[in-house]
Order: C-alpha cells, then structure tokens, then sequence
C-alpha cells in the first residue's frame, strides 16, 4: 500500500508553513489529518489488484534478432474503475540493452467488469527460452494519493531461435544442385553416380559412358546419363564442448556453427538427403532423427534454440561411439568442431579412424578473421609481434587441417561469415563426385 509521489508532495507542502510560522503538533496534525483521511478515501476507491483476472497470449517462438510480441489481457471483476500502472518482467536478455523500461511498463484503465490488452514487444539478444516473470500492477485511487499493488504470475515462454543469417546463401547453392541433378540447361557429364536414362551420343561425350547393349539395339550409338546420388544419410554433429564457447566476433563459435548446419540441412533435403542432428560434448544435448524432408528444418532449428556451449572438454571417444550408432550405415558425417591442435591430436586423431573406415567424415571449424588482421598489421614493434604469432598460428591451423586430410577427411576452415556457404560448396563437391 505505497503512497504516491503525489502525497507526499502535498504533505511537505502542508507541513513547511506551520513549521516556520507555528510549528506545533497541533499545527502538522491540522494540516496532515485531512491529507491521511484524503488517502483513507482514495485507497477505498482503488480497485482491488489481487482479483484481477490476468491471461496471455502472442508469440511463442521468435527469430534471434527479431520481435515478438506478447499480449497480456487485464480482466476486472470489482464494481471500481481501475487506474494502473503495469510491469511485465522478463528476463534482461529479452530487450536489447536500454529498452527494457519503456518496452515493460504499461499504463491501463479498465472499467468495473470490462478487459483490457497490453501488448509487451521483446526483442532477444540471446538464444533460447524465456520465460515471463511476475506481473507487478499498481492500481491508483481517483485522487491519486495513495495506491494497492500486488503482483501475478502468469506463464508464457517464448523460445529465440537461432537466426539462419545463411539461407541468403541457399538460392545460388540450390542453383548449382540443380546443374549436378540435370534439371537446367547446362549440361555436365560424368558428374553423379546413380544412372538416370539413356540418351543419344554427341561429339565430346565420354566413351565410357556408352551403353553397348542399348546401341545394338538401334541404329545410334547411346550413352548412359548420371545424376547425383539421393537418399544419402548425412549426419551433423555439433560439438558443444569447452572450445564452441569461444566468442568469435560477438558470438560464440557454437553460433557459427550452427548457421553453417541450418544452410547444409536445407541444401540436402532439397537434395533427397536425409539429415540427422546429433550435439555432444560428454553427453547427448540434442538429438533429431528420422524426419522428414519438410520437417527437417523446423526440427533442428528448435532443438538448436535451447544449445549453449559446456565448460568441459569434448570426449571424442565418447562422441565416435554415439556418431557410430547413430549412423550404422554408410553416411557423410559431417563434424563442427574446433580445428585447434591439442583438442584434435589429443582428442579425434586416436579415434578418427573408426570413423572414416565406415563413413565419409567432412570437417568444419570456425577461424578468427581477427587472426587475419593480426597477420596483416605492420607499422611498429607491437604489430609486428602480432604479425608473427598469427602467422605460428594459421601455421599450427594448417598442420592440423593436414594431418587430419592424410586420414582422409575433408577439412573447411572459414571465418562466421564464410563458413556456411564453403561448407555448402564442399557438400556439393563430394555429391558430384559421387563420394556420399
């Protein structure tokens, strides 16, 4: 039962006069006892907040970087107007920095028996769930001396979804499957291993493709087309572990990641692929199976919403293991993980092996592009001993890059903005040349 800013202007206003011309207790209270009565009156007047009846509705998932709006609908069952302030709590993470009080505070007037709608806008900076805190309401009397407040809890949770800033990309990589899989005018021969139909021989064409049995049966010489291969399992696997928390730029690298899988998912479903998630670091995180074409990419999408990077190290051996029964038959598994040397030469390498004898095994990792600038600053003694330790480490990057391919494992080492789309391309590189 808070006073207002009001009253207590009012009572300092009264008080002042008869402290400098007749300060007397009988002076404060001739003043102050009608202002207390006022107050009396305007706390009986304001309607009661703990019976308000309080629903939500909205949004109940949004993109990251976007807005969601959530409507909170206000009932008032008493016979008194209600004159309130209204706070909608959500964690920090919900507003972008220095939004949160004009986007939570809410003003209402509701009528005996009638609703009222306040709508809160949220604009995440954070993936993941969040959830609605308390509702504080502070309903006011008519004169606006004295107040009741009380607080409700009504739940809504609004999951942020990671922002798919890749699918920008997924037109021109889309383009290019169309040109492996015969469907436009430009023609690409010996690409693809699956055959597709026969098709008269024109000069330039390889000879081994042509159909023997076909060209005695008629009176010119067939060829045999190919397309690429479909129905291939592809699975992703996100390490969430101690070195995806690394912030790139302004986000972790398991961000970064995450993109370069979103554009690989769609990519491959459009392909005829099957595409599986699995995120591990020394435990399952997520898991999505067994969906399809249509579903794939909302599946993933919400499973990734709620990842966060562990501060433990990855157990490789751990992660061979679930990879391996996660995808018994022969697959394309395709590994987001750190490219640094001592978590692969200490960590992957020994077990590697068990998994490039079964599957083909594609690699990405997410580089620093501040590492680039290093190597490029020149100028004074501080640059130049800038210069000289990211040259030792793009050198130390490509050690590792090739002792990994030496095991046969095709590595991509790109920075956020460049990860997804060369990713793609290798996708559509092994798809070409028939290796899923």
């Amino acid at each position: 039962m808070p006073l207002t800013g009001r009253a207590a202007l009012l009572a300092a206003l009264g008080s002042l006069p008869v402290g400098i011309w007749d300060p007397s207790w009988t002076g404060i209270l001739a003043v102050n006892g009608p202002l207390a009565l006022a107050c009396a009156c305007d706390f009986a007047l304001a309607a009661p907040v703990r019976r308000l009846g309080l629903t939500r509705s909205g949004d109940t998932s949004v993109r990251l970087g976007e807005a969601a709006d959530v409507t909170l609908t206000v009932t008032n069952p008493s016979r008194r107007l209600l004159r309130a302030r209204l706070r909608d709590a959500w964690p920090p993470s919900s507003w972008q920095s220095g939004t949160e009080i004009a986007a939570s505070r809410h003003r209402l007037t509701v009528p005996a028996g009638e609703r009222r709608r306040a709508t809160t806008r949220l604009r995440p900076s954070r993936r993941g769930d969040r959830q609605a805190d308390r509702v504080t309401i502070r309903s006011y009397g008519p004169l606006g001396l004295f107040s009741r407040q009380g607080s409700h809890r009504v739940p809504w949770t609004v999951r942020v979804l990671p922002p798919f800033t890749s699918r920008k990309h997924l037109p021109s990589k889309l383009a290019r499957l169309r040109e492996l899989d015969g469907r436009t005018s430009v023609l690409t021969r010996g690409e693809g291993t699956e055959f597709d139909s026969l098709r008269e021989y024109v000069p330039g064409d390889d000879t081994r493709s042509i159909d023997w049995r076909a060209t005695a049966r008629q009176s010119t010489v067939a060829v045999r087309t190919w397309r690429p291969e479909r129905d291939r399992h592809i699975l992703i696997v996100l390490d969430t572990g101690r070195t995806s928390a690394g912030r790139v730029g302004d986000a972790p690298r398991l961000d970064a990641s995450m993109d370069a899988a979103l554009l690989l998912a769609a990519l491959a479903s459009r392909a005829g692929d099957r595409v599986d998630l699995l995120a591990y670091d020394r435990r399952v995180r997520a898991l999505v199976q067994g969906r399809t074409a249509r579903d794939v990419l909302p599946s993933l999408v919400n499973a990734m919403a709620t990842l966060e990077p562990e501060l433990v190290e990855l157990d490789a051996r751990g992660l061979t293991a679930t990879a391996l029964r996660t995808a018994p038959r022969r697959s394309l598994i395709v590994l987001l993980t750190s490219l640094d040397a001592a978590p692969v030469e200490e960590g992957l390498l020994p077990v590697l092996s068990q998994l490039t004898q079964r599957h083909t095994v594609l690699m990405a990792s997410v580089a620093d592009p501040y590492i680039a600038r290093m190597a490029d600053s020149r100028g004074n003694t501080e640059s130049v001993y800038e210069a000289a330790a990211a040259a030792q480490a793009r050198s130390e990057r490509q050690r590792t890059a090739e002792q990994l391919r030496r095991h046969g494992v095709t590595v991509v080492d790109e920075t956020p903005e460049e990860l997804a789309p060369a990713l793609a391309d290798a996708y559509l590189t092994l798809k070409a040349a028939g290796r899923l």
